[in-house]
């Protein structure tokens, strides 16, 4: 019986798989480039050392305030306050990158638009790969 239920198992997981790029594999296609305009990237991961700082004052201030439940009170709204005021300094303190769009004619003729920060050695009309998909892609020479 566990062995039949082993094979059915086997049988579910395997239907169950994505044909085409599998996991560590990456997609590459290939164009060329019909045109680059300068941008700015800005940082969307934040490394959160700002909300953590935050959170450390705004406990440290409200365990200095009252006694027994009033001040685990004031200690954790100190602490969620702190977090939130850290991470908005952290966020306008971030300076943005200098980036490019380059727009990118794939050899099936569809358009595909990637922005990415500065590659000097690209220009309009090269012959280049797109590496990847989604926010990690990547226009690089072919």
């Amino acid at each position: 019986m566990n062995r039949v239920l082993s094979y059915l198992l086997v049988l579910t997981l395997s239907a169950c798989a994505v044909p085409g790029v599998q996991p560590g594999e990456m997609e590459i296609r290939n164009g060329v480039i019909e045109q680059i305009t300068p941008t700015q990237i800005t940082d969307n991961h934040h490394t959160g050392l700002g909300a953590l700082a935050g959170g450390a004052v705004g406990l440290g201030i409200g365990s200095l305030i009252g006694a027994g439940t009033g001040r685990d009170v004031a200690m954790v709204a100190g602490a969620i306050g702190g977090a939130l005021a850290g991470n908005e300094i952290q966020k306008k303190h971030e300076q943005p990158v200098a980036g490019q769009q380059v727009i990118v004619r794939v050899s099936n003729g569809v358009l595909v638009s990637i922005t990415q920060p500065v590659n000097a050695s690209l220009h309009t009309g090269q012959h280049v790969y797109i590496e990847g998909n989604g926010e990690g892609a990547r226009v690089i020479l072919r």
